[in-house]
């Protein structure tokens, strides 16, 4: 190759080729076959994979445990996938060149031992070697949610998650309009919704699944039909009866991912806590008044529970309702929100959650303030030694039966 030297001016005939950048590139790289991929693929430290084809190539067919960054977007995406520069990456594409030539660049980049596999994807193939047919979104969904897919944390297959997930939502109201609207959008596959409520005028104000044609409607039914409206991809599952003793084994049998209590009462509250932790599934957790909101995630074996934070429920006089106190409109929709984002990252299993913190927020001071939270090795549900292990009458519980 005809180096250059400072101040060199190219003619067209003086110009490297295209087989002449590629042998440079391949000189100053690492190239390893098939079968010395496999063996570093299956080593205890392995190589971080990454497909650098495009995507109707990747959608063919790869090779397992790779992730995609195309060649084109390499640059500008591999820090979000490949974050620490000391560990191997291993580039393959098609036939070795593409990847020669990404490996050229990742050690430009500054990452120590970029390597490409010669012969890419084709010999890996003819190997013999295991590959993946992979599910994918196909044309409609990779627009849909193309912004999903542009984020590293997520790509195609933390969409294709969500479109797996089940995520089961107590109450249809003021948390639970934003988080479902927000949860749908995500493209969350399968949504429960359990509310006994019609809607009426007093919930307009606030409540954004429902609208004047709703009037009369049960929530469920209403915000079924937004959310179908707004995205067809989601299931509903619709549970018009409050959650009681009686049927939260019925409506927790499908089998939830997640659990959003949007609940307005502490009755709701401490069953969703007993049979979340009881199923091992967690719950975002949020409430509303006025000017004040509060979010948490309660994980079983992760942290701590409702029960920790609040052993007994305060007295009525002490926590009046939205309908008593009020509640200003647009709080709802930014609590709702955080719950989404809780999780979406659940679901995903990305990110830091709030286990173990509760998120305070003020809307008249624009202020965010975190609470750490810690379980309780006495706690009578998940505790050392619980003592509550079956549903009891959670309305009399919170009427002061047993304080």
């Amino acid at each position: 190759m005809r180096a250059a030297t400072p101040g060199t001016r190219y003619t067209i005939e003086s110009m490297p080729t295209y087989r002449e950048l590629l042998q440079a590139a391949k000189t100053s790289i690492e190239e390893v076959d098939a079968r010395r991929a496999r063996e570093l693929l299956d080593a205890e430290e392995a190589p971080l994979l990454v497909d650098v084809r495009e995507r109707d190539e990747w959608e063919q067919g790869r090779i397992p445990g790779a992730v995609h960054v195309p060649r084109g977007n390499l640059e500008s995406r591999i820090e979000g996938v490949a974050p620490d520069r000391s560990r191997p990456v291993l580039l393959y594409c098609s036939a070795g060149n593409r990847s020669a030539f990404a490996a050229k660049t990742l050690s430009d980049l500054g990452y120590e031992h970029a390597l490409s596999l010669a012969g890419g994807y084709t010999d890996w193939q003819r190997a013999g070697y295991e590959t993946d047919l992979p599910r994918t979104l196909g044309p409609a969904r990779t627009t849909r949610y193309s912004r999903h897919l542009l984020i590293p944390e997520v790509g195609e297959e933390g969409q294709l998650r969500l479109l797996d997930s089940r995520i089961l939502l107590i109450g249809a109201g003021g948390l639970g309009s934003p988080a479902a609207l927000y949860l749908a959008a995500a493209g969350v596959g399968r949504l429960g919704i359990v509310d006994a409520d019609v809607v009426d005028e007093t919930n307009l104000q606030r409540q954004i699944a429902h609208s004047t044609n709703s009037l009369g409607e049960p929530k469920t039914d209403s915000a079924r039909r937004t959310i179908e409206a707004l995205n067809p991809d989601v299931e509903v599952v619709p549970f018009r009866e409050r959650l009681t003793s009686e049927n939260v084994e019925r409506i927790l049998e499908p089998g939830w991912d997640v659990i959003v209590d949007g609940a307005d009462n502490f009755p709701t509250r401490y069953l969703v806590n007993d049979a979340s932790v009881w199923h091992g599934i967690p719950v975002v957790h949020g409430s509303i008044f006025r000017f004040e909101g509060q979010v948490t995630v309660f994980k079983p074996g992760s942290g701590p529970c409702y029960r920790c934070l609040f052993p007994q429920p305060p007295p009525p006089e002490m926590a009046p309702s939205c309908a008593e106190g009020g509640v200003l409109g647009v709080l709802p929709g930014v609590i709702g929100s955080i719950q989404a984002a809780e999780a979406l990252k659940l679901a995903l299993g990305i990110g830091d959650t709030l286990v173990g913190r509760l998120l305070l927020y003020d809307a008249l001071s624009g202020e965010f303030q975190e609470m750490k939270l810690r379980q309780n090795p006495e706690c009578p549900v998940c505790g050392e030694t619980p003592t509550i292990t079956d549903y009891v009458d959670y309305v009399e519980f919170c009427a002061g039966v047993g304080h």
